[in-house]
């Protein structure tokens, strides 16, 4: 163990229109080659169409689709005696909202059709709503991590 104090975390620096540092999360994991204006026009496009379909504000949508895709366990695999072994472990806030933002963007991307915008404010009306392909991965890893809680105390 190292006998250095641990390093201060930064906190994450707000988007311009919304204020607001979940959505710079966002845009910063949807970015690609470095491309930042392209990912908030992608972003800002899909919160447009969000607003159209639903009337609500966007903002809130996708904080209740993060709400429901953050996982509260994970397994990790654990090599013991030769075997390994998927030991469920329980997720800090923060990386379950990044595992959150992660599952997100790869639903979107994976989803059919051409405008990443469109993907994007799709997957996150559905994970609002609690149906998605993210919140599917979500309860696919719960399930694990019940399935393999007799392994619990290999943490």
């Amino acid at each position: 163990m190292s006998r250095r104090s641990t390093a201060a975390g930064e906190t994450a620096k707000s988007d311009p229109i919304y204020r607001n540092r979940l959505v710079n999360m966002l845009v910063n994991r949807l970015l690609k080659d470095g491309k930042k204006s392209l990912a908030y026009r992608i972003l800002y496009q899909a919160m447009k169409q969000i607003k159209q379909k639903t009337q609500k504000n966007p903002l809130s949508v996708l904080r209740q689709a993060v709400r429901r895709v953050t996982p509260n366990v994970a397994v990790k695999a654990r090599r013991v005696g030769g075997s390994t072994y998927q030991v469920p472990v329980e997720i800090i806030p923060a990386q379950g909202k990044a595992l959150a933002i992660r599952w997100l963007l790869g639903a979107s991307r994976k989803r059919p059709g051409r405008s990443m915008a469109l993907k994007s404010s799709y997957e996150l009306m559905d994970a609002a709503k609690n149906n998605g392909s993210a919140v599917r991965k979500k309860e696919e890893t719960h399930r694990m991590a019940e399935a393999n809680k007799a392994f619990a105390h290999f943490r």
